[in-house]
């Protein structure tokens, strides 16, 4: 008989995972219920090296497959006619293979949100949990739409960071390559001038000199490159680590003008990814630990991990939020407003809306913002550099007025 590694709720809230042999998962889902456990997750052992030959697929298309399922679903066809349709008009055949496959797995008798499971790479925590809910109540084709407009707004913020993010480091890259070439390939003509003037060279001018110097070196660009890429990997590595990670998205809060952006970005994501799963069924506490494992930052994750603890425990959603730090009171306030009315979702749905409207004019300001800053960086960097080359002219040229 096969196995199957398993993730439950016990009757009083609490996560536990096992592993346990059975006939099939149906057989094992009833034999978890039996035991007063609700299943969240049964995979076959082995599932997880098959799951890692799943091909990327894009936000777009993924986006496209939701869209489409929830009006097939919503026109009364059959979930698995439709799934067979998405398949045939699929452009990627390694994805229309997969929708194929999850078409096999459930006519084969598994659930539809089973069959999603079997590919994590494509299908996070929190679609196939919204899928779940959907399957339960009833109400797929909503689900799947409120999937759609929750990928749509995602997708949307990360373009608006992506385009906020793009235009300075590659001006930046411009500005250093620009300043490159001036030392490598106009400093050593400079060199040789100043060579015959008999005097000590302006201290600007003298470090200058050296870093030409080694720069021109067959060793020096190749060791700047292994530094840069060392620092990269270095830093890559100590964010794999649970410390490192929140050590340095810590940091990325920090930085200036930046850091309110990504704070601002991880307040919508939190709001709108739990107002979009307990709106479509999930209850509170599996949406607070999928919105932990999708809030993009090691800081809130962990806030919202000790919200949900508290929760289990009693406790409001608000009021941990609040001891965090981490959330504005604005924030919190119309939570617990939500929370003692019965109108969390409209609240989070509020909150995340608001928060959309705020990214967007902190990435236009930012846009217009950092474009005279780089101007004026590259202005300090070339007129440093022509003004270290010509402190020893005018130096010379002082003496001979003398």
């Amino acid at each position: 008989m096969p196995t199957f590694t398993y993730v439950a709720r016990t009757r009083d809230g609490k996560r536990e995972t096992g592993k346990l042999t059975a006939e099939n998962r149906q057989v094992l889902i009833r034999t978890l219920q039996g035991k007063g456990m609700v299943p969240e997750r049964v995979d076959a052992v082995g599932a997880e090296k098959k799951a890692g030959r799943d091909p990327k697929v894009k936000t777009s298309e993924l986006l496209v497959f939701t869209r489409q399922l929830s009006t097939i679903v919503n026109a009364g066809l059959p979930l698995l006619q439709g799934l067979d349709i998405l398949s045939e008009q699929s452009e990627d055949p390694r994805y229309a293979a997969v929708i194929q496959g999850i078409a096999n797995d459930v006519e084969a008798g598994e659930t539809f949100s089973d069959a999603l499971r079997k590919h994590p790479r494509i299908y996070s925590d929190l679609f196939v949990s919204m899928i779940r809910a959907g399957e339960a109540s009833g109400n797929l084709d909503g689900v799947l739409m409120q999937l759609a407009e929750y990928l749509e707004s995602m997708e949307e913020l990360k373009r608006r960071i992506r385009s906020a993010m793009t235009y300075p480091v590659v001006a930046l890259s411009m500005i250093l390559l620009i300043a490159a070439g001036l030392i490598i390939f106009v400093v050593p003509q400079f060199a040789e001038i100043f060579s015959g003037f008999g005097r000590q060279l302006p201290a600007p001018t003298r470090v200058l000199i050296a870093a030409s110097t080694f720069l021109k070196q067959w060793y020096g660009m190749p060791l700047i490159i292994a530094a840069i890429i060392g620092l990269v990997l270095a830093t890559r590595m100590y964010g794999a680590t649970a410390a490192g990670k929140y050590h340095l998205d810590a940091l990325k809060l920090q930085i200036p003008i930046f850091g309110k952006l990504l704070r601002k970005v991880a307040i919508s994501r939190f709001a709108r990814t739990l107002s979009t799963l307990t709106r479509s069924g999930v209850n509170i506490l599996a949406a607070m630990e999928i919105v932990e494992r999708t809030a993009g930052n090691e800081v809130f994750a962990r806030a919202i991990s000790t919200a949900a603890d508290c929760v289990r425990n009693g406790e409001t959603l608000a009021d941990p939020l609040a001891r965090s730090g981490q959330f504005p009171a604005m924030v919190t306030r119309m939570i617990g407003v939500g929370e003692k009315t019965g109108a969390l979702e409209q609240m989070l749905q509020k909150v995340s809306d608001f928060y959309d409207s705020e990214v967007r004019a902190a990435v236009d300001a930012l846009t217009s913002m950092i474009e005279p800053i780089l101007i004026l960086l590259m202005g300090i960097v070339v007129g440093g550099i022509v003004v270290a080359l010509f402190m020893p002219i005018l130096q010379l040229s002082g003496l001979v007025q003398q």
